[in-house]
């Protein structure tokens, strides 16, 4: 007994106060997504009349709006720093989801998705460039870590909340989804004067940060360019894959809503629980073993998806799935203290805005090629689909051990 104090002890990521201070903002701002976001196309289609096909193309323009925005984000990050881009893109994203309570016609939803879509593509690369330049480079991974940990636990709090709150009986519910989710924004935004702008310390100093910035050096870096194309096949075969989980669990093996919901906590729940002690059992290992080791998990849980939806109904299914959803979520925790921290360890410093909206923008792709692939795959087969993101999965994780020779070799552990 006496070993467990030292023991969660030992899990503290010792990471500095501004990052502390930015995670606890996107601890708000993931709440507030998680209120608001499971609920839109409930929202467009049940209170507003719209179409299922409308609805999910105002989805589909916040991705693609986000998608397009992504080059010119990652300049302004490298020109006017990682804290005042945040900034805008929050407000932009208060400006986006509050304007849905204000909508009536379909035009009016697909301005807002596009000006949610902006804020969304400046939120990840900016956040991320901080978390980079405000953390020392020994506990990077921590810092992705805790920003796994509090993306998590927010979007669980925020869906339980709006579970609560939004019934189609009453449409002025969602007006109280959208709002909050917006108040959120505007709360972390008022968090940011307490966060430090990093400076260019790293690499070669001064002449470093005085080169010419430009995406001609970004696209050169092959290693870099691998990882992202790594990144778009986990996101198509694992992340969009499990969001179309709950369609498949309810048209395929009769499990209800409340049991999808049980099914998505758990995954959350095992994602805050099993995050740092991963991340510390990773500490001195090498990096892309462990990222083939997500996509075994990865492929594990589609088989397990496969095999409930196939021989189990009802809850049998449920219990089914929610077993694969704890091994996905496993697979998860080794991702953001892994890639995340690679990512950061490979952009320059006067080059990490671009490097962190190319590698924001593999998120997006993955996100739109995923959903469409799987979808048109659902409706087809649907068995089919399980195995064919595990062959993914499994492939990419070959293809991570094959880029391994390409890392430096000071970058190929992670930092003990």
């Amino acid at each position: 007994m006496r070993r467990l104090p030292a023991y969660l002890r030992s899990l503290d990521p010792g990471l500095p106060r501004p990052v502390w201070i930015l995670n606890l903002g996107g601890l708000a701002n993931a709440v507030g997504n998680g209120l608001a976001f499971p609920f839109l196309v409930i929202y467009l289609h049940n209170v507003r009349d719209f179409s299922l096909g409308t609805a999910g193309l105002v989805l589909a323009t916040t991705g693609a709006v986000s998608l397009l925005s992504g080059p010119a984000v990652g300049v302004v990050v490298d020109r006017v720093g990682g804290r005042a881009t945040l900034a805008g893109a929050l407000v932009l994203l208060a400006a986006g989801f509050g304007s849905y309570p204000l909508i009536s016609e379909p035009w009016h939803a697909f301005l807002a998705a596009a000006v949610a879509g902006v804020g969304n593509a400046g939120f990840w690369p900016s956040q991320s460039a901080l978390l980079a330049g405000l953390t020392p480079q020994g506990r990077r991974h921590g810092a992705f870590a805790l920003q796994r940990v509090t993306r998590n636990l927010g979007i669980g709090l925020g869906g339980v909340a709006g579970g609560l709150i939004a019934t189609t009986a009453n449409p002025t519910s969602f007006t109280v989804l959208f709002l909050l989710d917006a108040a959120t924004f505007l709360v972390f935004v008022a968090m940011l004067p307490l966060v430090p702008e990093p400076l260019l310390r790293e690499g070669g100093g001064e002449g470093e940060a005085l080169a010419p910035a430009r995406y001609r050096d970004v696209l050169r870096h092959r290693v870099f360019l691998g990882i992202v194309v790594l990144n778009v096949l986990f996101v198509t075969a694992g992340y969009a894959q499990f969001e179309l989980l709950p369609v498949f669990a309810k048209n395929e093996a009769g499990v209800t809503e409340t049991g999808i919901g049980v099914i998505f906590f758990v995954n959350t729940l095992v994602i805050v629980l099993a995050q740092f002690p991963i991340s510390k059992a990773l500490e001195g290992r090498r990096r892309m073993p462990a990222l083939a080791a997500m996509t075994v998990l990865w492929a594990l849980a589609w088989l397990v998806v496969l095999a409930g939806g196939h021989w189990l109904e009802a809850l049998g299914a449920a219990v089914a799935f929610g077993a694969a959803a704890v091994v996905f979520g496993l697979g998860e925790c080794f991702q953001g203290p892994v890639q995340g921290a690679l990512v950061a360890d490979l952009a320059p410093a006067r080059l990490r805005g671009r490097y962190m909206a190319v590698s924001t923008i593999s998120w997006d792709v993955g996100f739109i090629v995923g959903p469409a692939v799987g979808g048109f795959i659902l409706g087809a087969e649907p068995l089919a689909l399980w195995p064919l993101a595990a062959f993914v999965c499994l492939a990419a994780g070959a293809g991570a051990l094959a880029l391994e020779r390409g890392l430096p070799g000071n970058l190929r552990l992670t930092a003990a």
